[in-house]
């Protein structure tokens, strides 16, 4: 027996798109008052939110019950897997290489490029946070570099804000552009040229995080006393991610972006210091004046004991003589080991899951060991009557939590763990996690529903009703879908295509507003209640994401105004030169 399809309708109250869409956000707005005004836990939130979409969807937008339940367990399990497969793959390589000891020579040989903290987030936020990105995605940049940072003597709330606000202008690439590539499976863009106007887009953004980091450590003094490193390493990234993907590889524009700015900081310590080199004491308060945006007094719990999670860590004391290069190297080892699988997980078959095509057949190969699932009892068509995607796509080999999970096997001989002591530190990890891979999956949840239901659609259709002035409004699209998914892929998989319809109707370049959607998703990442759950998790402050989101919202905002801007100008004479293809299309 086959079930009726569920048909989307984007005008379900009085059959007007506006009022539709002022009830389709509730259970958005609703989370974020929670989190940010009530200061009500996440997983709470998370789970009211989800339950008002699940009303929402059946009271008004008329989807069986049945349905509404299957979408959100959907998207609870993908926010299992592959989101928190890869964070708890993470964190687990980081607890081992605590428990080991390795983690404290690290530190101290990231406190010999620079003892100055400003510095530090620098390279550690921004640019190794960019080659996290680059290679694994999703809430792998936030998850360790947070932990890098509390390593270095960073406050635990300071280090999960650095580690959001960092993970902005390398999110449109990261995991090798798959971002990208889904905007032009959605859109029918080629990649080269999506990929060019992302890189026409975010590397201006890329001039100024470095320089929003050394305010939120040290506020107004940081800027006067950092600024020039925190240039150069903005400057270097935006330069090389703009030639990346304008001239050499789109994929790869976030490792050479990466990489080159943190030599050009380390280079560039060689020959600068600050006048008053900055290290905050272990007594100092997170929110002192002048920390940046979103922080309010006393809002600085006491610091965690050894155990209760990553960031609850004291610092140990110092060795009485300096590390040996032998325990660097081991210090540096899961890092590298998760480079060189990441890398090798682009080359070998083995790894990609996709078996060499047999002899005699064209072709490069199949996937052998992913499984795409159509979830089972759901069945849903959009307004026209077009199939809406209810897949899950069961990558277990080639998934980035499988590629860390198989970089921390690879660390377990480096570094000398037993397979027990490897077992039980796993063990904690979960344990550590459990609250944080709830409040995923209730959230994941929620956003399914709203996409499977058609809320999301309703918002993006009001949006995209704004004529000429959608250029200023695109990439709120994307932040909106960024926001709700925690995935710039997601966003773009759920906007493009009605990036594009917009673009038609206004007379605007289409490859601009679909870019304009990857390049507004990356600001909506920070305020995520999927990767605010994951900072709060690795730093060892479960249930405090509300602190988090005050923290950053107002970066985000900020921003985000800026890329409107950016991308309006880009839509006018100003700017139309940076545009690639023709500026603008008439309507069909």
């Amino acid at each position: 027996m086959v079930l009726a399809a569920y048909q989307q309708d984007y005008s379900p109250v009085a059959d007007s798109l506006g009022l539709s869409s002022l009830v389709a956000v509730l259970p958005l707005l609703i989370l974020f008052v929670l989190l940010g005004v009530l200061r009500v836990t996440a997983w709470l939130a998370s789970l009211i939110g989800l339950a008002t979409a699940l009303v929402l969807a059946v009271a008004v937008s008329s989807m069986p019950a049945g349905d509404a339940l299957d979408s959100a367990a959907l998207g609870a399990a993908f926010g299992f897997f592959p989101i928190m497969w890869i964070v708890v793959n993470a964190i687990w390589v980081y607890n081992l290489t605590v428990e080991t000891g390795h983690f404290d020579v690290l530190r101290r040989s990231f406190a010999s490029i620079s003892d100055d903290q400003r510095v530090q987030a620098i390279i550690i936020a921004f640019s190794f946070g960019a080659l996290m990105e680059a290679l694994a995605g999703f809430g792998t940049p936030v998850a360790i570099s947070s932990v890098m940072l509390i390593a270095l003597g960073f406050r635990p709330l300071k280090a999960a804000t650095l580690a959001l606000v960092a993970n902005t202008a390398p999110v449109a690439f990261g995991a090798l552009a798959v971002p990208i590539t889904t905007l032009s499976g959605v859109t029918g863009l080629t990649v080269d040229h999506l990929g060019a106007m992302v890189g026409r887009q975010t590397p201006v953004l890329a001039l100024f995080v470095p320089l929003a980091l050394v305010f939120i450590v040290d506020g107004r003094r940081g800027l006067r006393q950092t600024w020039a490193p925190a240039l150069v390493c903005g400057l270097t990234f935006a330069v090389f991610q703009y030639l990346s993907a304008n001239f050499w590889s789109v994929p790869l524009a976030d490792i050479i972006a990466a990489l080159a700015s943190a030599l050009a900081v380390l280079a560039f310590t060689r020959v600068w210091r600050a006048a008053e080199p900055y290290q905050e004491s272990d007594d100092a308060a997170d929110d002192a004046p002048g920390h940046g945006p979103g922080d309010e007094p006393g809002e600085e719990p006491q610091p965690a004991r050894i155990g209760d999670g990553p960031g609850a860590a004291l610092r140990p004391a110092e060795p009485a003589g300096p590390d040996s290069r032998w325990d660097v190297f081991r210090a540096y080892a899961p890092y590298l080991a998760i480079i060189v699988v990441f890398v090798l997980a682009t080359r070998v078959p083995a790894i990609t899951g996709k078996a060499p095509a047999k002899p005699g057949r064209t072709g490069t190969g199949i996937e052998s060991v992913t499984h795409i699932v159509r979830w089972p009892g759901l069945h849903i068509t959009n307004a026209s009557g077009g199939p809406v995607a209810t897949t899950f796509k069961l990558n277990y080999l080639s998934a980035a939590g499988t590629l860390l999970l198989i970089a921390g096997l690879v660390t377990l001989v480096l570094v000398g763990i037993g397979p027990r002591r490897a077992l039980r530190a796993y063990g904690r990890t979960l344990v550590q996690l459990r609250t944080a891979i709830l409040t995923v999956m209730l959230v994941l949840g929620l956003g399914y529903v709203m996409n499977e239901s058609g809320q999301t659609t309703t918002l993006g259709l009001w949006v995209a009703g704004a004529g000429a002035g959608f250029a200023f409004l695109s990439p709120i699209l994307g932040w909106l879908g960024v926001a709700v998914t925690g995935s710039d892929t997601s966003s773009n998989s759920l906007f493009g295509a009605l990036q594009i319809t917009a673009a038609h109707q206004a007379g605007l370049s289409p490859t601009l507003m679909a870019a304009a959607n990857s390049s507004g998703g990356v600001l909506g990442k920070m305020i995520s209640p999927q990767n605010l759950a994951i900072a709060a998790a690795a730093v060892g402050y479960e249930g405090r994401e509300g602190i988090l989101f005050r923290r950053v919202i107002v970066w985000s905002v900020v921003f985000l105004t800026f890329m409107c801007v950016l991308v309006y100008l880009q839509s006018t004479p100003v700017l139309d030169w940076t545009v690639v293809g023709t500026p603008a299309t008439a309507a069909p």
